[in-house]
């Protein structure tokens, strides 16, 4: 970062006002003060390669050669992972730096956080010592293989087929249909040589369901496609131009049988099946994707929030009152309304994202010792989790962006971008509606639960408890905003509930009485989400070792995260709680005030996620706020301003011009 004798002196104030220690926010946003040594210790070693460097901006390259210098800079980047390790005998801490040295998206991206993850978690031991070493090490590079033309979130109606063969203890891979082919995991356009296959088993002809097979599609040396395997790349994108998806199909295309990850699933030499205790197993390392997207969203408000905040405090524009200078744009009210909530939601995501990180790793450590109790609730609450952060991360990045004015179009302020990157986890690894859908049905077993009197989950208990209490007089305290929150969801399961009862009196059966509540069901799980966000948060604030001075700015937040949702909530407030008109105008009132108090620590409150210049790639973002210099420095490093004239106009306009005179 700049020193603050280098930095625009509207931040240098900025900094000056900060009512907290910075470092301790930075510290206790990451963990711990060793946690964020290590992390800036490896970030430095990663910055510290010059090859990393760019000598033209990625925008300005073709599809084709951002892709492949972003090949270039993952290998390059692999070396450092592996150095590192070699070095210190672990992992490096976890960063973002990646962000640093490939703007977009790594090609390597699927295979460190799906392809290795699920041989580790659906592969034998014997699977797990013969592939991870390989893997790990990136002898192979893979990536997984769901998705197709035809089915995305479906996983059932996949319609690529693994047919056994016990003549040649093979397995047959086909994809016998357009729609079947594999669509859009990353890196299998032109990096991968391997991919976790997911198919639908069939022996003698009778299917067993979806399970996953490692195939290698490519040629060691070659890395030409084997034979019966078409694959390659789908084109430009919204985001994730690097990111190398691709497309996949097989034309009875052999694997052996020991390549079916069998740890929940077994076929015998002879054909025999043999059953998992729990088919649900498979889908364990999407849990874990969907519970790291959460902690992704986190990240992305930080980011944004982070370039606008910073902007918005070098940016003069107007005059709140005629008689003095140029406002800073983020002193008016209407700037801290755009921004600040997407500071507080980064620091929500955050706490959602550790809590939900202990809640599964206590559920697979119960797997482990075949105790399945507590699956379905973490499924469920990864599902709705995943569904709205992704949601409403996508729009706060695009509010910074739009709180950024004109110059929040110009890609080189990486808002674009990361717009791009944001909004499309809404629907990889679960399209948000199917997994609302999913929480629903988790909502309505809970529910009949409740009805009969069941103990109930942790997460869902309010349910139970709504159920046996009487609604108590609001109260506009944090504790009672969390309570109202629990009494929309509770209104709103049972409403859905009622719902579906009410189509099947009618005649209906159960799944087209579904269908006709679909709306209401995914509105009880965006309620159960909002629910669960804002008491975990406040909990985790409650709970924080902060300093006086600190605390009282993470409090701040928090209820600014509260008041904000129920004031954009207010109606269903009305409907589900005892909330008054009264209440909503004394919120309002207090949702002004909080911004007002946060405005002080906005520049310390984003210094804090410590997130450095290289990883921001914005000229509207940097730490020392030369924004103007850094707009002017990008826009000459367009190839259109190499030359003087361009030939376009010897082409095409001066010809032009020279009719026009006849």
């Amino acid at each position: 970062m700049s020193t603050e004798t280098k930095c625009n002196p509207d931040l240098v104030r900025e900094r000056a006002k900060c009512t907290f220690d910075v470092n301790e926010l930075i510290n206790l946003f990451y963990g711990s003060e060793k946690a964020t040594k290590e992390r800036r210790h490896f970030e430095d070693a990663v910055l510290a390669v010059k090859e990393l460097k760019d000598a033209i901006p990625e925008e300005y390259l073709s599809h084709k050669e951002r892709y492949e210098n972003g090949v270039r800079k993952a290998t390059i980047l692999r070396d450092v992972y592996r150095d590192y390790k070699a070095k210190h005998n672990r992992d490096p801490p976890p960063n973002q730096i990646t962000k640093a040295v490939i703007k977009d998206i790594s090609p390597f991206l699927l295979h460190n956080g799906m392809f290795v993850p699920t041989i580790a978690g659906q592969g034998t031991p014997e699977q797990q010592a013969e592939w991870l070493p390989k893997a790990e090490s990136m002898q192979i590079i893979g990536t997984y293989a769901q998705t197709e033309l035809g089915h995305g979130s479906f996983i059932r109606g996949l319609e690529t087929i693994a047919t056994y063969d016990p003549k040649t203890e093979e397995f047959v891979l086909n994809n016998p249909t357009l729609t079947s082919f594999k669509w859009w995991p990353g890196g299998l356009g032109s990096t991968v040589n391997h991919c976790v296959v997911v198919a639908q088993l069939y022996i003698n002809g009778k299917s067993h369901g979806i399970h996953p097979f490692i195939a290698q599609i490519r040629d060691l040396d070659t890395h030409k496609p084997l034979p019966g395997v078409k694959v390659g790349e789908i084109g430009p994108k919204m985001g994730f131009q690097t990111a190398n998806n691709g497309f996949l199909g097989f034309d009875n295309f052999r694997i052996p049988r020991k390549n079916m990850l069998m740890k929940n699933a077994q076929v015998l030499k002879d054909g025999t099946f043999v059953k998992g205790i729990n088919e649900k197993l498979t889908y364990g390392t999407m849990v874990m994707v969907r519970v790291g997207i959460v902690g992704d969203c986190s990240f992305y408000a930080a980011l944004a929030a982070t370039i606008a905040v910073r902007y918005s405090a070098v940016r003069h524009q107007s005059h709140i009152k005629a008689s003095e200078p140029e406002a800073q744009i983020l002193d008016y009210l209407t700037q801290q309304h755009k921004l600040f909530i997407a500071v507080a939601s980064s620091h929500v995501y955050r706490n959602a994202y550790l809590w939900m990180e202990k809640m599964y790793t206590n559920v697979m450590k119960e797997l482990s010792q075949d105790k399945q109790d507590n699956l379905p609730e973490l499924h469920a609450t990864a599902c709705c989790l995943k569904a709205v952060c992704s949601r409403d991360a996508g729009s706060l990045v695009e509010e910074c962006r739009l709180a950024c004015g004109g110059h929040g179009y110009m890609a080189s302020s990486n808002l674009p971008l990361t717009y791009g990157v944001t909004i499309a986890a809404v629907t990889y690894e679960g399209e948000r509606t199917v997994l609302l859908l999913q929480t629903a049905r988790y909502l309505m077993k809970a529910w009949m639960a409740a009805l009969k009197g069941k103990v109930l989950s942790p997460s869902v208990s309010y349910l139970l408890n709504s159920l046996k209490e009487s609604k108590k007089p609001w109260q506009n305290t944090p504790e009672g905003i969390v309570k109202g929150f629990q009494h929309v969801s509770f209104g709103k399961v049972k409403a859905a509930y009622e719902t579906i009862q009410k189509y099947m009196k009618q005649g209906k059966d159960y799944e087209d009485a579904w269908n006709l509540a679909s709306v209401q069901l995914v509105k009880a799980s965006e309620a159960h989400s909002r629910a669960i966000l804002c008491e975990v948060s406040w909990e985790a604030v409650c709970s924080s070792s902060a300093s006086p001075n600190l605390s009282r700015v993470l409090q701040q937040l928090a209820q600014l995260y509260l008041t904000y949702w129920t004031l954009e909530t207010s109606g269903d407030l009305l409907l589900y709680s005892n909330i008054t008109k009264d209440d909503l105008i004394i919120l309002r009132d207090k949702y002004e005030e909080l911004l007002v108090a946060i405005r002080p620590n906005a520049v310390g409150l984003v210094d804090g996620f410590d997130l450095r210049d290289e990883i921001l790639n914005s000229t509207l973002g940097s730490y020392d706020g030369r924004v103007y210099e850094r707009l002017m420095e990008e826009a000459l490093k367009s190839p259109l301003n190499q030359e003087t004239v361009n030939s376009s106009f010897h082409k095409y306009l001066k010809p032009m011009m020279e009719k026009a005179k006849l």
